[in-house]
């Protein structure tokens, strides 16, 4: 397996931005030199990943779910989707995502299960949504409610492919499910076109189009709103970042009517 630890890969420089130990130097220039024309970006990064901790604590305590499709997973960071889930309801199960070699090498991160409940790993590219579903089904019922989670994704992703992905999931989700995305903004333009020039990714969408990616599904309050501003009430952590990352990314969470 070819980690290309040389060249600077996204996940890796993420977990940068985290604060986490899984990077190398190449992730480090590339992190640092990203962090000089935004340095608003580190917290942005922290934000959401405290969005993905208030948002899987709400669905499992407040709206009884006990499935979780995590899409794009990205490298193991405390605490893990399964680690919150299980921590408001041990049985939840959760199948982690993924296609990237260094996630891969990480993926025993992500099965530390509670006895209860259950986690997997799919080695899967995520617009694949047909494969990723027949593998989840071995750990997750899809006729029951499901919660899935794209951060941190669709922004690595060129149009149609988040679209089109939406569009099939939403249809084959039951009733009652959820839908959780989080997006940078048009404000990050110098970042994206750096990302682009080394990486080839990135992609800019503005509200309405992050907003369009949840179809027919129902926004929870407050709607789309930065990580910081979501919810806010749930983790002091959040007191202190309003203005800092204004403008610079969006989320969401929206669930399935029923029929």
């Amino acid at each position: 397996m070819d980690l290309r630890t040389d060249e600077p890969h996204p996940a890796r420089v993420y977990d940068f931005y985290l604060g986490g130990k899984d990077h190398f130097g190449a992730d480090r220039e590339f992190g640092q030199r990203i962090l000089a024309i935004c340095p608003q970006l580190r917290p942005l990064a922290q934000a959401n990943r405290r969005f993905l901790a208030r948002s899987v604590g709400l669905l499992a305590r407040d709206y009884g779910i006990r499935q979780f499709l995590d899409l794009g997973t990205g490298l193991p960071t405390s605490p893990n989707l399964h680690e919150v889930a299980q921590s408001v309801a041990p049985d939840s199960r959760v199948v982690y995502v993924d296609n990237d070699p260094i996630v891969l090498t990480h993926a025993r991160a992500l099965l530390t299960s509670r006895p209860q409940g259950a986690t997997d790993y799919i080695d899967s590219d995520v617009v694949d949504i047909d494969r990723i579903m027949r593998q989840a089904a071995r750990t997750i019922d899809f006729s029951r409610p499901v919660a899935v989670s794209a951060l941190a994704l669709f922004h690595f992703l060129p149009d149609p492919q988040p679209a089109d992905l939406m569009a099939h999931l939403r249809d084959r989700l039951a009733p009652g499910s959820f839908l959780s995305i989080s997006h940078v903004l048009p404000e990050l333009q110098d970042v994206a076109e750096a990302y682009q020039g080394t990486m080839g990714l990135g992609t800019l969408r503005g509200k309405d189009e992050i907003t369009a990616l949840f179809g027919d599904f129902v926004l929870l309050e407050p709607g789309l709103v930065e990580p910081n501003r979501w919810r806010p009430e749930m983790d002091p952590e959040e007191r202190g970042h309003a203005d800092e990352i204004a403008n610079l990314g969006a989320c969401a969470v929206a669930r399935k009517p029923a029929e």
